[in-house]
């Protein structure tokens, strides 16, 4: 084994590398795929780079301590991540039924990692290495850093520092932490001192932390929703790298403290992070199983950006990777696509080019490069702030160079393009060159909802906006003399949706034709301002409470609505049209939604459900 290979996985590889002991080791709830969109890749081949000698463990049988024991003892810590998923994500749908597969695992094979997987790993190293430093990573423990409501246990849990036993927590991204903390340890320092490097939690005996502020402590937001609720508010306002303070969260006989984030990385450091050596690949030891998925929509996309200032409050996002954007050069971005044309298994498409949002590439502001976002204003939402500068220019002039790469035929965008965004741009160029070079047939977009008051809880503008984007969008396809259509991505039961509020969303989707295949219910996730509101029923920025549909049924009617050309959702929609006395939409009118429910003496329908989303001719329209 060469340094130009999959790092070791086993004491063989670690043999041709002429290495006796790691510096670190890596526990990985992951396949080892070593590929920049995963982060165990990115945190490995920066410590590479830095001079440590760093091997990995994916998906360890956390049953025994065999496999934890694979590759020896490290010299300085064990790093530790759930994978790029929170493990409970991962495994279980917003309806809480298990998944029947893992993407990120060989072959798709569900099972391949613990629930909690982060705190299962930890507790099996203790098991096999006694005190040694275990740095914990990733989203599940980013985004589980303080005091959170637990979707699956229905409570609020502890930091999951406190239930792993690590000594040390990195939150955001990492790739400053993962060197500074391994510089400390390979000094000599003890990892109960390293106090002090941003974008990290520890846990102190005291509270009298410097310039510091103080939130609800667990047992407070355990026993009381309104606590939650502030100790909510708090931590997202202090998520600024420039004037956030530190932030110290009691549980029980220890303060849990969160350092400030980490500033954001210059362009330059982004290039760097993106130019080391990476295999592209999922590691060969996975071939027998037929390879890992997840492989398949990031091996010939190109990530180009950070942050997103978008800030959905849904979204963990800005609570991990930050509002404010970076991005990589465009030479940078150039040369891996120039890289990736000389692939074997490259056919010329250029899959995405993007990141959280496609079309941000730069910071909202230039007060973001110096004093981070608005505590009191979002960007976009409820109107753009006065102060965004919006343009596509550059993001358009890196698509153009993008196109004439000798070897590509086409650069699709599928990221996401952030509509809201777009539509005020008051250059047209982009909206031309993204309509007539990077739509395949169809443009995937995010409206969510179309009812202003579930929009509101949402963090995303009014309908009028995706109203006057999608006119657009058809009247530039027109004039190119194209037939493309919008894809709306679609959420149900999301706080403060109503029955109404669900039944004016179906009214519109049969107004436009649309029939969604696939809809997303709200899925109550750590860290997000959406999770608050679903637990506490309360708005932690305005402190006003808000409706939240949480009974099976009502939930089970909310998603049926989206779908109500399915024959089988027949029976609930007509409940729910009752219940909110909208039985004007049942009927055999143009307007309805569907048809009179009767039975025969079986109790089957005997009334065929009218067809819905058709044209005068018999065809069926497409989603737009």
């Amino acid at each position: 084994m060469t340094k130009n290979d999959f790092l070791p996985v086993n004491r063989g590889d670690m043999e041709r590398r002429g290495w006796d002991q790691l510096d670190f080791l890596y526990i990985s709830g992951d396949a080892y795929v070593d590929h920049p969109s995963f982060g165990h890749a990115i945190i490995m081949r920066v410590l590479e780079n830095a001079g440590y000698k760093v091997g990995i463990i994916a998906q360890p049988n956390w049953q025994g301590t065999k496999d934890f024991k694979r590759l020896g003892r490290p010299r300085l810590g064990v790093l530790v991540s759930a994978g790029n998923i929170d493990s409970m994500v991962n495994h279980y749908t917003a309806a809480k039924k298990r998944r029947s597969e893992d993407l990120y695992s060989p072959g798709g094979k569900a099972g391949m990692r613990p629930d909690r997987a982060t705190i299962v790993y930890c507790n099996r190293i203790r098991e096999v290495f006694g005190d040694i430093p275990i740095l914990i990573g990733g989203v599940e423990a980013s985004l589980r850093r303080f005091a959170h409501y637990d979707y699956w246990d229905d409570k609020v849990r502890r930091s999951i520092l406190l239930d792993s036993r690590a000594d040390i927590l990195m939150y955001g991204m990492g790739e400053r932490q993962i060197v500074e903390l391994a510089d400390c340890l390979a000094s000599g320092m003890d990892v109960k001192d390293i106090t002090y490097i941003k974008g990290t939690c520890y846990l102190s005996d005291t509270d009298d932390i410097y310039d510091s502020i103080k939130i609800p402590s667990f047992e407070e937001c355990f026993e009381s929703k309104k606590a939650y609720a502030e100790a909510t508010k708090l931590q997202h306002l202090e998520q600024n790298p420039y004037r956030g303070k530190t932030v110290v969260q009691k549980h029980g006989d220890k303060y849990l403290v969160q350092n400030p984030p980490q500033e954001p990385l210059s362009r330059e450091e982004l290039d760097r992070t993106y130019d080391l050596f990476y295999m592209k690949n999922y590691h060969p030891m996975y071939e027998k199983h037929g390879g890992v998925p997840a492989i398949t929509e990031v091996k010939f996309s190109i990530a180009s950006s950070r942050g997103c200032f978008g800030s959905c409050n849904f979204c963990a996002l800005a609570f991990h990777q930050g509002r404010i954007v970076t991005s990589r050069s465009q030479e940078s971005i150039l040369k891996e696509a120039e890289e990736m044309t000389k692939l074997p298994d490259f056919k010329g498409y250029i899959h995405d080019v993007g990141g959280p949002t496609a079309n941000f590439r730069f910071p909202a502001c230039k007060k973001q490069l110096t004093q981070g976002a608005c505590k009191d204003r979002q960007c976009l939402y409820p109107t753009p702030c006065k102060n965004m500068e919006i343009s596509h220019k550059e993001y358009g002039e890196l698509l153009e160079k993008l196109r004439s790469v000798k070897g590509v035929k086409k650069v699709f965008i599928r990221s996401g393009i952030r509509f809201d965004y777009l539509i005020n741009d008051k250059n047209d160029k982009f909206f031309y060159d993204l309509v007539k070079h990077h739509v395949s047939g169809q443009l995937k977009v995010a409206p969510e909802h179309i009812s202003d008051n579930v929009l509101k809880y949402m963090g995303k503008p009014s309908n009028d906006v995706y109203k006057r984007f999608s006119e657009k969008y058809k009247k530039i396809n027109e004039q190119l003399g194209k037939k493309q259509y919008l894809v709306p991505y679609l959420m149900s039961s999301h706080p403060g949706s109503t029955l109404s509020d669900a039944i004016r969303l179906a009214v519109y989707l049969r107004e436009n034709g649309i029939n969604p295949q696939q809809v997303q219910d709200f899925y109550p996730t750590p860290g997000t301002i959406s999770t608050c509101m679903f637990y506490t029923g309360i708005d932690p920025m305005t402190g006003k409470s808000v409706y939240v549909p949480k009974s099976p049924k009502e939930k089970a009617m909310q998603r049926a609505l989206l779908q109500f050309a399915k024959p089988e959702n027949r029976r609930l929609i007509e409940e729910a049209l009752r219940i909110a006395d909208r039985t004007d939409l049942i009927g055999y009118g143009p307007r309805c939604l569907i048809r009179p429910w009767k039975e025969n003496r079986d109790g089957k329908n005997i009334k065929r459900q009218r067809s819905v989303g058709k044209n005068k001719g018999g065809a069926k329209r497409r989603g737009r």
